[in-house]
């Protein structure tokens, strides 16, 4: 069926992944959310990208590094953002 939506998880469930998804480094954001939307199949994509408010093409990216072998960027992690003070 074309119109079907993807069965997603229980509110309770979403509440816990979106919590975890705030203590991911960018990286493993991407990561994560790749592996939920190929868990979830067609559609999977959709859903988890508006489960944590993120684009679509950041879950693609994900799942395309989940399927590399090597890491490119293995020793590079981005720092948290703390805020924005003194223009920095």
């Amino acid at each position: 069926m074309e119109d079907e939506k993807v069965t997603g998880y229980e509110p309770a469930i979403e509440i816990k992944m979106q919590r975890l998804f705030t203590t991911l480094s960018e990286k493993d954001r991407r990561r994560y959310a790749g592996i939920e939307a190929a868990k979830l199949g067609h559609g999977g994509t959709e859903y988890i990208s508006t489960l944590f408010g993120i684009d679509p093409k950041t879950v693609r990216r994900g799942l395309v590094e989940l399927d590399l072998n090597d890491d490119p960027a293995s020793d590079r992690v981005r720092k948290k953002r703390c805020g924005a003070e003194n223009g920095t």
